[in-house]
């Protein structure tokens, strides 16, 4: 399937939380409690969406992906790396999220949406530890682990490993 790569409108905040909801439950309700999808967290969502497409910071890169159907699949999110984490990296790019619904996992879209997103330069990323699917996506995009890694005190089932590209 055929997919286009564009700027979130601000109309998109509602769909967007959904999607990045529903790819959280795809890819981590095995290691969250039930609980954790609640309706309290999806608020927090979707304030994050409407702020984040509101932001207007021009070193911010957010894309979507967009169906021949004008369905969403997936979207990439990266700016200038941040503390949240602990120390502030020194690569000039840090990629904060990647989804793609599991129905285009294998399909080239994830790639599509990181080469658009991150290009081949060098940047930083989390990954939970606890997915070798990501992982092996990443480490064949050039990444590799730098041996940081966190709990974060919201999800502290996930611990959160830094990987690096040069």
């Amino acid at each position: 399937m055929n997919h286009r790569l564009r700027t979130p409108l601000p109309g998109d905040a509602r769909t967007l939380a959904d999607l990045h909801w529903l790819c959280w439950r795809q890819t981590y309700a095995r290691l969250l409690p039930a609980d954790y999808f609640s309706a309290e967290n999806y608020a927090s969502r979707m304030t994050f969406w409407t702020r984040a497409i509101a932001d207007g910071n021009p070193a911010l890169r957010l894309q979507v992906a967009e169906d021949g159907e004008g369905s969403l699949s997936g979207f990439v999110f990266a700016g200038p790396p941040n503390a949240h984490r602990g120390e502030v990296h020194r690569a000039g790019l840090q990629l904060y999220s990647l989804y793609v619904l599991a129905e285009h996992h294998g399909t080239g879209l994830g790639q599509q949406l990181l080469d658009c997103a991150v290009g081949t330069g060098p940047a930083v990323l989390w990954v939970a530890r606890d997915n070798p699917r990501a992982i092996a996506f990443y480490h064949r995009n050039g990444f590799e682990f730098d041996g940081t890694q966190v709990n974060d005190p919201r999800v502290p089932q996930i611990i959160d490993a830094r990987m690096v590209r040069s």
